[in-house]
């Protein structure tokens, strides 16, 4: 891009270091409390027989893979950008979000198959209610103490908001066996168990789906949800000297971090004065403060130069 005719303005691309370190305590914690429960859930589901106890032990297996793959992506992210990496690792949130949604969704299919299964054909085992009760009301406090843990990072990183979603579904599945327990004491309906199974599977599933969508949008370049492409176009319109904009592009690089190009026409007067840098402050500025987007990119030209591009993109 010739200097006379355009602008970047420069802004850090990796994870501020303080987030960073915060997620990876966040994250580490959370997968202390995760493991301990899991051993807990899984005994307990051998010993108890207990359907929605294996259910929720296998997402929480899953939740701890998950963990694994944000804290590596939170301490890839916080690398610096690169003459390679040119916008820094803050894609790689994206694939462990990726990695997590994949990995709920196989768990899903098992537990489903199960549950269908015993429902067919019933097993002749007795669900021991008490040991069910017991071991889902310790995974109920333990999950509450993570996703306190993990709530405050899940507001700046797709990556933490996947792990606190997982960690939230696990807490809402606990209580789900819980209610199982309690049905089964109290009525002896045992099938409770298996109903209660099937609905942490419905508790799992759209929240990977939800992960995939947000992670197709980016690796697909869309526009960010909630950006409005007309209305950022009107504002840029309004700066005094523009004349058009066009090739306006709006992308993520992970969700919450958002980039912005375009060509600008201005006025001649806007060169020949030497307005140039006070323009570009102005529309910068508008975008940062109307619509969050830290990173833009303006390619300036007079109204000459746009009259014999070859190709113009709104």
């Amino acid at each position: 891009m010739n200097e006379s005719h355009g602008a970047v303005h420069g802004h850090s691309h990796g994870l501020d270091p303080a987030i960073g370190r915060a997620n990876r305590s966040r994250l580490i914690v959370t997968m202390a409390i995760v493991v301990a429960v899991l051993i807990i859930e899984s005994v307990g589901a051998v010993l108890s027989g207990s359907l929605a106890l294996f259910a929720d032990a296998g997402h929480l297996l899953s939740d701890l893979a998950g963990l694994v793959v944000a804290l590596t992506a939170t301490i890839v992210a916080s690398r610096p950008a690169t003459d390679v990496q040119t916008f820094g690792h803050r894609r790689s949130e994206v694939f462990g979000a990726l990695a997590n949604a994949l990995i709920l969704l196989v768990v899903v299919g098992f537990v489903a198959v199960e549950a269908i299964s015993r429902l067919i054909a019933p097993s002749v085992a007795t669900v021991q209610a008490p040991l069910m009760l017991v071991v889902a009301v310790i995974g109920a406090l333990a999950n509450t103490v993570g996703v306190l843990v993990l709530r405050g990072g899940a507001k700046n990183s797709i990556n933490m908001r996947a792990a606190y979603l997982e960690v939230l579904g696990d807490l809402i599945g606990s209580v789900a066996v819980i209610l199982a327990a309690v049905v089964i004491l109290v009525t002896g309906f045992s099938h409770a168990d298996t109903i209660a199974s099937l609905a942490i599977v419905g508790l799992i599933v759209p929240r990977a789906l939800w992960l995939l969508r947000d992670v197709v949008r980016v690796l697909s370049q869309g526009t960010p949800r909630g950006t409005d492409v007309d209305l950022i176009r009107e504002h840029v319109l309004s700066k005094a000297g523009v004349v058009s904009v066009h090739d306006v592009h709006v992308w993520s690089i992970t969700p919450g971090s958002d980039v912005f190009s375009a060509h600008v026409v201005v006025e001649s007067t806007v060169f020949s004065s030497n307005r140039t840098d006070e323009l570009l402050d102005s529309l910068c500025a508008c975008l940062e403060d109307h619509f969050d987007v830290k990173h833009s990119t303006f390619q300036l030209e007079p109204e000459e130069h746009a009259n014999h591009e070859v190709e113009q993109h709104r």
